[in-house]
């Protein structure tokens, strides 16, 4: 077994918003989906989706129509290894528009993002956001 050390866990867990911000900018729903663990879970407002396939699906329609021509933001604000595995890492950002270089305060968020590492890769396994305001 191969010991990480604990900047470069901690680096690789903060790299997870920067994954769903390159899949996002795409609008790749698979990459978006490949963040997440098998039987991930993403929690939105209204929205509950759980494994890689419902996921990706439920991205796939949303890259086509409401968050067409966006882009997402977020940025780390909190990073705790709850167990050498396991981090809980909460972040604030939110839905860009189209020509917009700063979040509206209507679209803002608060998430946490419960990562784990499965065969020496930090994914999702659950996410969830929430309006920062």
């Amino acid at each position: 077994m191969t010991t990480v050390s604990a900047p470069d866990q901690t680096l690789a867990v903060a790299a997870l918003p920067q994954q769903i911000i390159a899949a996002w900018a795409a609008h790749d729903a698979e990459a978006f989906a490949a963040v997440f663990t098998q039987d991930g879970s993403m929690i939105l407002p209204g929205v509950y989706r759980k494994g890689q396939a419902e996921i990706r699906a439920f991205m796939t329609h949303a890259f086509a129509g409401p968050y067409q021509g966006t882009q997402v933001t977020g940025q780390p604000i909190d990073l705790r290894f709850l167990a050498e595995d396991v981090c809980l890492l909460t972040t604030e950002g939110g839905v860009l528009a189209a020509g917009e270089s700063e979040v509206a305060p209507e679209r803002a968020v608060r998430a946490s993002w419960l990562a784990v590492r499965r065969d020496g890769q930090w994914k999702l396994a659950a996410y969830q956001n929430s309006p920062r305001d």
